[in-house]
């Protein structure tokens, strides 16, 4: 085929079958009529009640035989994971198929993804049986691809810092003490062929810090949260395996619920989730105050858009009663690998004034932020 018949094709499909008409697919085209089957399968919902005038103007095909999970299977056949991913959302967010998460035999076809996640966590009051511990196997899957993403980066800011005084016999490129290295082989220098012979290689140490901080992660939990609510869960699991560290997870929206017994497994934290509702910052951060022991080895990280519906002078008043006391309080507005916030500036510029480190942040950003205060 050549690249105007592909760019025609392409063309075609775009245009949907409608346009069979005035545009028809070129030689060799049994893929492109699959894919337009099941691009049609799923887009012919945008038309809704026009959709049978349409077949009568133009005659159409025949309808259809594909079902969901034959449409499941085809297209993840016929097109790449990541336009998978998209077909899948539109098909649960925009045009309702709720079959793809309440059929086991759907669920299993379907790609594990942070977008069928944040779907599960919206639909999973709707699973039952089956296909709930088919839902909690792909959020523990999803999950741990996060983590795997985001661990060496917060642990190697959380766990030490480089000392310059001492060596250390662990070789690690990152910790090359390349002055120490070259100072004690110049002896080996071969003033003949003008190179340095390296007999011995040093690397700097790395200081532990083991001294504990409390760290209370307090999340609001609204529907416009929800990626920063995963990347929490997340991230307060791996924080709770640093020794350094002992975590506390809280979620709220009118209500508080405290997580923190489940902070080590973050699928169990994700499925205790409850979207929606309305949100009482200042409540949830009267709550965090009480588990404050010592302010001075303690980090609270509030991560919420700062919408507040009790009442903005109560969130104000108790925000200042916790930086008063010492204990470092950072406002996330948002918290995932974009970090695009959508939040209250207003709220923000108030709280940033009294003291408190405010902003948007990857978790990546967040460890090496919380590296430098422990530190």
């Amino acid at each position: 085929m050549t690249d105007d018949q592909e760019v025609l094709n392409r063309w075609r499909l775009m245009l949907g079958k409608y346009a069979q008409g005035q545009i028809g697919f070129t030689e060799n085209n049994l893929r492109y009529l699959e894919m337009e089957d099941v691009l049609d399968y799923l887009y012919d919902r945008e038309y809704g009640e026009e959709q049978d005038i349409r077949k009568d103007r133009t005659g159409g095909r025949d309808g259809s035989s594909l079902t969901v999970p034959s449409w499941i299977e085809k297209i993840r056949k016929l097109f790449p994971r990541q336009t998978v991913e998209i077909m899948e959302r539109h098909a649960l967010e925009q045009y309702g198929m709720k079959e793809l998460l309440t059929d086991p035999e759907v669920l299993r076809k379907m790609e594990p993804s942070q977008a069928l996640l944040k779907t599960i966590l919206e639909f999973k009051h709707m699973m039952k049986g089956e296909v709930l511990a088919l839902a909690r196997e792909i959020v523990r899957k999803v999950a741990q691809e996060l983590m795997e993403k985001m661990e060496r980066d917060m642990r190697r800011h959380l766990t030490g810092r480089l000392d310059k005084n001492s060596s250390s016999p662990v070789a690690c490129a990152r910790n090359l003490d390349m002055k120490k290295t070259i100072r004690m082989n110049l002896k080996h220098y071969d003033k003949d062929s003008q190179q340095m012979i390296l007999q011995d290689v040093y690397f700097h140490s790395r200081l532990k810090r083991y001294h504990k901080w409390r760290v209370i992660i307090c999340v609001d939990e609204s529907g416009s949260m929800l990626d920063s609510v995963i990347h929490s869960a997340v991230m307060a699991g791996i924080f709770a395996r640093l020794p350094m560290l002992e975590t506390k997870l809280v979620i709220f929206d009118t209500s508080v619920v405290d997580l923190s017994g489940y902070v080590e497994d973050p699928v169990e934290t994700l499925m205790s989730i409850q979207l929606g509702g309305g949100t009482n910052i200042a409540g949830a951060l009267q709550y965090c105050e009480g588990l404050i022991e010592f302010p001075d080895r303690t980090l609270l990280i509030l991560i919420t858009d700062l919408y507040e519906g009790g009442g903005y002078q109560n969130l104000y008043s108790v925000s200042r009663g916790i930086i008063e006391s010492g204990a470092r309080l950072l406002v996330l507005t948002a918290l995932d690998m974009d970090a695009k916030p959508n939040y209250d500036k207003n709220a923000a510029a108030m709280l940033a004034g009294m003291g408190a480190h405010v902003g948007a942040m990857t978790p990546e950003q967040l460890s090496e932020w919380m590296g430098k205060i422990m530190g």
